[in-house]
C-alpha cells in the first residue's frame, strides 16, 4: 500500500508557474506508475499526465502538452508536476495517483492523495 500527500498548490496569475509535489510513503513507490489528475468545480476528474515507474516514459493530455512536465525522484519517493504558462482553465484541485499502468481513467488507479487546490486568475 502507498499513501500520497500533495502540496504546492496556491493562487497564481495567468501566465505564471507552480510546481506541485506528491510525497509517497509506504512500500515500493518505485514500482508504481504515477499520474496527476485534476477536478474543476462541477466537472468530472480528468487525466493530466502520467509517468512510468522508472521515469523514462511520460504522457500528457493535449491541453497541457508543452506547458506541464511530470517527473519523479524515486530516491525521495516524490512525483512532481511543473506547470508553466498557466491559464484560468487550469484552475482545479490536483490529485496524484498510483497505479499499475498508464491508464487515463481515474477508476484504474488504486491509491489517491487528497488533492491540492490550484487557482489561476485572469
Amino acid at each position: 500500500q502507498v499513501q500520497l500527500v500533495e502540496s504546492g498548490g496556491g493562487l497564481v496569475q495567468g501566465g505564471g508557474s507552480l510546481r506541485l509535489s506528491c510525497a509517497a510513503s509506504g512500500r515500493s513507490f518505485s514500482s508504481y506508475v504515477m499520474a496527476w489528475f485534476r477536478q474543476a468545480p462541477g466537472k468530472e476528474r480528468e487525466f493530466v499526465a502520467t509517468i512510468s515507474a522508472g521515469g523514462g516514459y511520460t504522457y500528457y493530455t493535449d491541453s497541457v502538452k508543452g506547458r506541464f512536465t511530470i517527473s519523479r525522484d524515486n530516491a525521495k519517493n516524490t512525483v512532481y508536476l511543473q506547470m508553466n504558462s498557466l491559464k484560468p482553465e487550469d484552475t482545479a484541485v490536483y490529485y496524484c495517483a498510483a497505479g499499475s499502468y498508464y491508464y487515463t481513467q481515474p477508476k484504474e488507479y488504486n491509491y489517491w492523495g487528497k488533492g491540492t487546490l490550484v487557482t489561476v486568475s485572469s
